[in-house]
């Protein structure tokens, strides 16, 4: 589902203010451009326990190397932080985030709808030729498989006695969420 945004024939545009993690990156990287707020905090906790992100698209959104640096740890951006690692478009600070939201929205949507499709084929062609798809059908299995881990049942049991918010908060509180450090 997520990838519908990605093979929508228009461009997509996100945008987040607040929290975006976990399927909410799926979400959001699937899009085309993506406006987020300076101070809002985007990443994929869930690769510390209990997930593998199944679209696959970190390393083509911000590269090997920084992919790795967040899938490795879970580890969060600031909004500023994502823009500054190439993830964002802009990082506005929330009260201008609307205005820029929609001016963005605008200036693309000044172009005929068939320009936008061709330029939109012609970049997602890239990814696709970077071999997206194989990567997602390995994506897609590791995340069922990190379930079904020691690791994995470990986590589910722990949510199922103290609820999911609190098994989420023992899993993260190791990593002091909030500091790239």
């Amino acid at each position: 589902g997520f990838m519908s945004l990605f093979h929508s024939d228009k461009p997509v545009i996100c945008k987040v203010q607040g929290f975006c993690v976990a399927g909410g990156t799926d979400m959001a990287l699937c899009c085309d451009l993506l406006i987020i707020e300076d101070q809002a905090s985007i990443g994929y906790p869930p690769a510390r326990v209990w997930g593998v992100p199944a679209t696959a698209l970190w390393a083509h959104r911000v590269g090997v190397e920084k992919a790795k640096r967040l899938l490795f740890t879970g580890d969060c951006l600031t909004g500023k932080e994502a823009l500054e690692w190439g993830l964002a478009t802009e990082a506005p600070p929330a009260k201008e985030l609307d205005e820029r939201f929609e001016r963005l929205l605008e200036r693309v949507a000044r172009l005929p709808i068939r320009q936008l499709v061709m330029m939109k084929l012609l970049i997602n062609q890239t990814v696709l030729g970077q071999g997206l798809h194989t990567t997602q059908v390995l994506a897609t299995m590791f995340d069922g498989v990190a379930r079904h881990t020691h690791e994995g049942y470990a986590f589910q049991k722990r949510a199922a006695e103290v609820g999911f918010k609190q098994a989420v908060k023992e899993r993260d509180e190791p990593f002091a969420d909030g500091n790239l450090e």
